[in-house]
Parts: structure tokens; sequence; C-alpha cells
């Protein structure tokens, strides 16, 4: 049976706010990328993002805001997965299906932080390092490592060939459709892939030395960068990228056509 009205337009507004929420989180992880690039401070990943949330005035209420808004955002993405109301492929059915773990797993963080001894410890979710260990000390470990970072180089690729097709444009409003906004668009979602892909690569090399310690998350794969000849310049790029992504994030949140009938 069809769910009600209300309930699809409630599930519509969710995925607004989720791109908002998602946006916001990338501007605070860019900003504090530009910010190391220019030798002003360190990196940070979507964990720290939130956590500078928490720290701003009537941060919990704002936190709270967001992680309500992450959960709606993944519960989307899960409907989008299984009942596939934009009629996509296999492989793109399996990428919603990775975004609805990835927010959900950020929407119970934020939550743990706005409503701590609620929702978990405040904060409890482990570094990539931690899972890594977890990971391998499994049966056929350093294969699943292995393969995580293999996908997660996927998602980079994939990213990548959104960005130069500009193929995410099919899914705007044509209002949204402008050749500035195209541009700004495109160099954040290349450079949310070029992440996405250094991070893969460092998890394969974790799984090749089999030693979790190899393994690094958003923040270390852009302090790395800066370790990297030219890397304040690599940095600062990636960085404006990022920001150009939270740019797209926000644009998807007001201009996005979203299908939640299959």
């Amino acid at each position: 049976m069809q769910a009600p009205e209300e309930a699809h337009e409630a599930l519509e507004k969710g995925a607004r706010l989720g791109y908002g929420a998602r946006g916001l989180v990338y501007l605070i992880v860019g900003s504090f990328a530009l910010l190391a690039a220019l030798g002003r401070g360190g990196t940070t990943d979507t964990q720290g993002a939130l956590r500078t949330l928490l720290s701003q005035p009537f941060g919990k209420i704002l936190l709270a805001l967001v992680a309500l808004g992450l959960l709606a955002h993944a519960l989307w993405r899960l409907l989008m997965a299984v009942r596939n109301p934009e009629g996509r492929h296999v492989a793109a059915r399996a990428g919603y299906l990775g975004s609805f773990l990835g927010n959900m797993a950020l929407a119970l963080f934020a939550g743990s932080l706005a409503l701590p001894g609620m929702i978990g410890r405040p904060g409890g979710s482990g570094g990539s390092g931690d899972w890594t260990a977890m990971l391998m000390s499994q049966p056929f470990g350093q294969w699943l490592v292995g393969a995580a970072g293999a996908v997660a180089i996927g998602v980079g690729v994939a990213f990548a060939v959104v960005a130069v097709r500009a193929s995410f444009e099919r899914q705007l409003d044509e209002r949204a459709c402008h050749p500035a906004i195209r541009t700004i668009c495109r160099a954040g979602i290349l450079s949310r892939g070029v992440v996405a892909a250094l991070v893969g690569g460092f998890l394969i090399i974790a799984a090749w030395q089999a030693d979790p310690a190899e393994a690094k998350g958003l923040a270390a794969a852009l302090a790395a960068l800066r370790q990297q000849p030219y890397g304040p310049w690599l940095l600062g790029a990636v960085a404006l990228g990022l920001v150009a992504f939270a740019f797209y994030s926000l644009v998807a949140a007001r201009y996005r056509r979203i299908q939640t009938r299959a």
C-alpha cells in the first residue's frame, strides 16, 4: 500500500535537510583544510566538523538538527537503493546503500554528541585505525580491508566520472543549471572523489602491510597531502574543492529533484 502523501513530503523535506547538513559539515572540513594549507592549524574530518559545531553557541541544538537531517537523508538513500524510484542501475543502487550506511553512522555520531547518554556514549565512533584493526582480526581480515579500500577508490572514480560528465545536472532543477554553478559543483564533486580515492589507497596499503596504523581517515589523508611536494598548494586546491562540494550539497538541498515513489 502506498504511503500517505504526508509521508512522501516529510521524506522529501528530510532529504533536503540532509543535503544541507552535509553541506555544513563539508564547509567546516574544507575550511579547516584551507587553514592547514596556510599553516594555521590542522585538518579535520566529518566527525571533527561535528565536534566543532558542538562548541558553538546553541551547539547541541544545531547538532540535533544536523543529526535529524542526516538520519532523514540516510532513510531516503535506503529507499533509493531498495525501491529504486529513479530506475537506476545496480551499481548506482549499491552506491545509495553505501551512502545510507555512511549517513546513518554520521547521524548516530552527531546524535551521541547532542544527546550524550541517550544515543550511545558521546563521540563513541572509533577512528579508521580502530575499525581496520577490528576487521583484520577476523578471518580473511586483510582481504576485507583491501576490499574496503578498493570500494573507496571505486567511489572516488565514480565521483570523478560524475564531475567530468556533469551528469549531476540531470537531477537538478533547470534553474540551477547555470555555467558558473556547473563549474563549482564539478570542482567540488571531483575533490570529493580525490579524497575518497586517497582514503582507499591508504586502506589498501594497510591491508598489504597488515598494519592498521597505515589506515587513514579523511583528516589524515588531507594531512598527508601537505607532506607531498608542493603539498600546501595541493592541500589548498583540495580544500577549496571541498568547500565547493559543500556548495554543491547546498544547491542539491534546494534544487535536486527528490524522487520518493517507485
